[in-house]
């Protein structure tokens, strides 16, 4: 563990303790932000390992909605990135979080990275604000916290691509946290937690906003925490409030499937052209 916690923080059980109630008493939900929370050495070079996604075969969104690149999974990890992914996935990080969100039903992280693992938005991009998908789409399991490391160096306010967390009534932003390089994010997912990127990226053309996204289950959930006249649902969008480009934010807009991505690239390439006769 001592290699990926910074210092200041390696007695994660501790730095939970003392961060419970901020986080459960966050508005306008429970929610956290560390900043350089992690060894920078090693996000150093999870940073030199993170590779241009519009390059490689990643899940591409494009659409009022969002524009931005996803990796598929593990894929695209370097070693270093593999390494740090499963140390977030693993018990000393799990117990943390445990810990710190105060969430009963035992959190499980997720092997596949499901709609997580890299992220990346060119200039232009956004991610329009939204609640999660609640359900995982292998595992049926319930999504209860999102963690993201940011890994932008020197990453100016005028850039943009603040993470934005907005209230139920969809009124007005209540935290706005500028995605820098060792900034560690967490937060509650739940049918009401709305949150995004909603403006376009301002950065210069050779410069992206890059992510690591985490995110966790757990066998079952309070009731509360689901619309239940939605019960398993998809990724939610909200419109803003007053904010004329957001006149076209909706529910409909196709997206990449997950689950359909993640099995063709587990299924050999002969199976799946058989699979289409």
């Amino acid at each position: 563990m001592k290699r990926y916690i910074n210092e200041q923080y390696l007695n994660l059980s501790a730095v939970a303790s003392d961060h419970a109630d901020q986080y459960a008493n966050a508005s306008p939900f429970p929610s956290i932000y560390f900043k350089n929370f992690f060894n920078p050495d090693i996000l150093e070079r999870v940073l030199e390992e993170f590779p241009d996604l519009a390059k490689k075969d990643a899940v591409r969104f494009d659409n009022p909605n969002e524009k931005k690149l996803g990796g598929k999974g593990e894929h695209p990890f370097g070693e270093e990135t593999k390494k740090f992914m499963h140390f977030l996935n693993s018990q000393p990080f799990l117990e943390f979080l445990q810990q710190l969100t105060g969430i009963q039903e035992t959190l499980i992280g997720d092997p596949y990275f499901v709609g997580g693992g890299l992220h990346e938005i060119k200039r232009g991009g956004l991610l329009k604000i939204h609640a999660d998908f609640n359900k995982h789409p292998i595992l049926k399991l319930d999504r209860r916290i999102n963690a993201l490391v940011y890994l932008n160096k020197d990453w100016n306010e005028e850039y943009g691509g603040h993470f934005e967390l907005w209230d139920k009534t969809m009124t007005r932003c209540e935290k706005k946290i500028l995605p820098e390089f060792n900034t560690l994010a967490i937060f509650s997912t739940t049918t009401f937690s709305y949150h995004g990127h909603p403006n376009p990226l301002e950065c210069p053309e050779d410069r992206s906003r890059k992510s690591l996204a985490l995110y966790y289950y757990s066998n079952g959930r309070p009731k509360e925490e689901v619309d239940q006249s939605l019960a398993q649902h998809s990724t939610i969008f909200k419109a803003r409030e007053g904010h004329a480009g957001d006149e076209h934010v909706n529910n409909s807009t196709p997206r990449p499937n997950p689950v359909k991505q993640f099995i063709k690239d587990l299924i050999p390439p002969i199976f799946v052209k058989l699979m289409r006769r």
